[in-house]
């Protein structure tokens, strides 16, 4: 790669060989007050000043002037870059490694200049004077990690081995970094095991990589052996409250906020960033009230801080709220509302079924507030339309939309025909959009389609999704519940057998099996798994659903007045619904349920979402 330089170089701006004048006995005193005033220089005019001066009392060639120029030319780097380019080629001296990393450094800083640090690099091999240190590697990896140029950042890994800094620290963390980046997690984790020494830094940063690459148990695990070696620090108690808002691990959340409240040496309420991301924790782990607590107790907040609370009180089933929250937003605070507010405000109207809501929401986004909907947006709407038995609204909006509709848009239709009744051909058209746009073969489709057959007793029909299910050797996903307790997360499975105290969980279930029957409940079978075929098979596995074992577990295994909080992988069922608002009325517990689409908080016998998901 060419290096790019200035096109035309400042007047005057190096004195000529010729014009050097030698030292006097008064030059040190010169040289320390220019050293003096460039730690105190903030802006370019000063900057440059300065530089006048040093020319007219020192020459930049002279060896002993090299660290004072040195610094000019950083201040200049973060000044005025192509000023700091200019005075680097006209230094007629040879240039350390300093200078060298300084504009490297600068490139890297610089959204517009990550390119030129890869060139800088080079040219500095080329030249083939100054060899790179290991303050040169860190800033050359963080252009190749913006620039995901994998294998330029492959000959910068082996020319630090080369030059013998495969154990340096911070060039082993700026390559985890830097691998992490261009999708190689696994080389990433390859560097830092392989590290014969490692610092926090090390340790945040791969944990960072896993949490952004969704392997939230990989770093939670990591965090933990961390903790043998170094305490945390404010960066990483943030990835881990990341992880954590993931995996609904409410406990080691709650420990990280009280961590940060104890020991972190700053002002943790004016940390933004942080409260944020607490709050996102909170309620994405079904503590909607600390979430409301931490988000009231913040004197300052941005956009994001309102986004979170409007997306938490609205997957919560709390409408009313979140729509309030809204309205105090763009009365009380100087922000306003983005396309991610408004997917809050329409998922809110979505979860209660406010169709007027809606309409009027989305018109004030466009009009008012000159947002342009994007694929959320007419998804909330179209959801909510279909939902609410608006099917043919509904299907005219998506023929409207500016974009294509996903799998996503399709499959919400389908389910909407299915719990409507809505026409036979109507639901196989929609299927195969879903299958079309989705790319991949899902289970949840034929299910869905197996369900419509059903309820129209086209039975011939359920039978060849069975058969075309089997060919295409498509399996319905396993329904997964898990379960906190005493800070060990519990997953169970349908039908599970292999957890280690599977015969108390099924004492349970008998227990609970008794008590519902003593109140009148009767199973709905019409979600249950779509091959078994006899009532008394679809009741048995009715009972084994994955959430009912994790409410068996929840009650061995919990104080009492504690909430039973159960994380699902699928939607709830019907049936399941039912009967865990019995069990909360029966065993006078609280339940929280989050399930693939939002929280229920079962208590007293009835549900947040009043039966309505």
């Amino acid at each position: 790669m060419a290096l790019a330089t200035a096109t035309s170089p400042p007047p005057q701006l190096l004195p000529s060989k010729m014009s050097i004048n030698t030292q006097n006995a008064s030059s040190f005193d010169r040289y320390s007050r220019l050293i003096q005033s460039l730690k105190q220089c903030t802006d370019i005019s000063t900057l440059k000043q300065i530089h006048a001066q040093a020319l007219r009392s020192t020459s930049p060639h002279h060896p002993k002037n090299l660290f004072l120029y040195s610094q000019i030319l950083r201040l200049y780097s973060f000044l005025d870059f192509n000023y700091a380019l200019q005075l680097f080629n006209q230094l007629e001296t040879q240039h350390n490694s300093f200078m060298w990393n300084t504009l490297i450094r600068a490139c890297a800083h610089n959204i517009n200049n990550k390119e030129q640090a890869i060139r800088l690099y080079q040219e500095m091999l080329e030249q083939a004077v100054v060899f790179p240190d290991k303050h040169t590697f860190p800033f050359v990896l963080k252009g190749c990690a913006y620039l995901f140029a994998l294998s330029e950042g492959k000959q910068v890994h082996a020319h630090a081995l080369k030059h013998g800094f495969g154990s340096d620290v911070y060039v082993n963390n700026s390559l985890i970094h830097f691998y992490a980046s261009c999708g190689c997690l696994d080389v990433a984790e390859k560097v830092f095991v392989k590290m014969s020494e490692r610092s926090l830094v090390s340790w945040n940063v791969l944990i960072e990589c896993f949490v952004q690459f969704g392997q939230l148990n990989d770093a939670l695990h990591l965090f933990r052996e961390m903790g043998n070696r170094f305490d945390p620090d404010g960066y990483t108690l943030q990835s881990v409250i990341s992880a954590c808002a993931g995996l609904g691990s409410l406990s080691l959340g709650a420990w990280a906020h009280a961590y940060l409240l104890k020991k972190c040496d700053f002002d943790l309420s004016s940390d933004v960033l942080i409260n944020n991301s607490l709050v996102d924790m909170y309620c994405k782990c079904g503590s909607l009230e600390l979430a409301e607590q931490v988000f009231e107790r913040m004197p300052k907040r941005d956009i994001t801080s309102w986004n979170h609370m409007i997306l938490g009180l609205a997957t919560h089933g709390q409408a009313e709220a979140a729509i309030g929250c809204f309205d105090k937003m763009i009365r009380t605070e100087w922000f306003k509302p983005n396309s991610i507010t408004f997917v809050g405000v329409l998922s809110a109207c979505n979860h209660k079924g406010m169709v007027s809501k809606a309409r009027e929401y989305f018109d004030m986004m466009i009009n008012e507030y000159e947002i342009q909907p994007v694929l959320e947006h007419y998804g909330c709407l179209v959801n909510l339309l279909a939902r609410a038995g608006f099917i043919d609204e509904a299907l005219d909006l998506v023929s409207t939309m500016p974009m294509r509709p996903d799998a996503v848009i399709w499959r919400s239709l389908l389910d909407a025909c299915c719990k409507k009744n809505g026409s036979v051909e109507l639901s196989e058209e929609l299927a195969r959009q879903v299958l079309e746009s989705e790319g991949h073969i899902d289970s949840g489709v034929y299910v869905l389609l197996s369900r419509v057959y059903a309820s129209a007793s086209r039975w011939d029909d359920v039978g060849l999704v069975r058969k075309l299910m089997t060919d295409k050797g498509v399996t319905k996903e396993p329904g997964c519940s898990s379960i906190e307790i005493d800070g060990v997360a519990h997953e169970l499975f349908a039908g599970d057998t292999s957890h280690p105290q599977t015969t108390e969980i099924y004492q349970m279930l008998k227990v609970i099996d008794e008590k519902l029957a003593s109140v009148g409940y009767l199973p709905d079978h019409s979600q249950a798994v779509m091959v078994d075929e006899l009532d008394d098979t679809r009741q048995h596995s009715l009972r084994l659903h994955s959430e009912r074992l994790a409410i068996a577990l929840g009650l061995l295994k919990l104080k009492p007045g504690m909430p039973i909080r159960i994380f699902k992988n699928l939607r709830v069922c019907n049936d399941c619904h039912e009967v865990t608002k019995l069990i909360s009325r029966i065993f006078n517990v609280e339940i929280v349920v989050r399930d693939r689409a939002r929280f229920h908080h079962f208590k007293d016998g009835s549900c947040s979402c009043l039966d309505y998901w």
